[in-house]
């Protein structure tokens, strides 16, 4: 498999950043371009039941963008000898929107780690991990949490 292009897919939290260093070192081992993308939830819709009414749109969600961008900035920071590209995209379904970004940029393999959430907090929550493995085109690499 020739990986060109791997994408690191994030929530900003500690347990999303696991496969960062493990795709870091494939890029570098395959010369392959990296790239960390966060969806930013973006509510969309329109304000009235009439086709006419402009669609409404989250006056904040520019700045939200900039500071997810910011954010993973800082959390690749410490990654050494490779250029890794930020991107947050706004979208209201996270895998939907991480598939879709994938398919659009070329991407060879997709990196993700899973929260390890089991039981009612799985029902209740859902699992973005599975939902993205699931329905991907792309290859997926996931990470586990690890046991305790």
């Amino acid at each position: 498999m020739q990986l060109n292009h791997i994408l690191v897919t994030t929530d900003l939290s500690l347990e999303s950043l696991r496969p960062l260093q493990e795709a870091a070192e494939l890029a570098r081992t395959n010369d392959a371009r990296l790239t960390m993308l966060t969806v930013v939830h973006h509510a969309e819709g329109a304000p009235t039941n009439s086709p006419y009414a402009p669609e409404m749109t989250d006056p904040d969600i520019e700045p939200r963008l900039e500071a997810a961008r910011e954010a993973m900035r800082e959390l690749t920071s410490d990654v050494h000898g490779l250029d890794i590209e930020v991107v947050a995209i706004p979208a209201q379904k996270v895998p939907a929107a991480v598939e879709r970004y994938a398919v659009e940029h070329d991407v060879d393999l997709l990196a993700i780690s899973t929260h390890g959430r089991s039981g009612w907090r799985r029902l209740a929550l859902g699992s973005v991990a599975e939902a993205i493995v699931r329905h991907s085109s792309v290859p997926v690499l996931v990470f586990q949490r690890p046991k305790a």
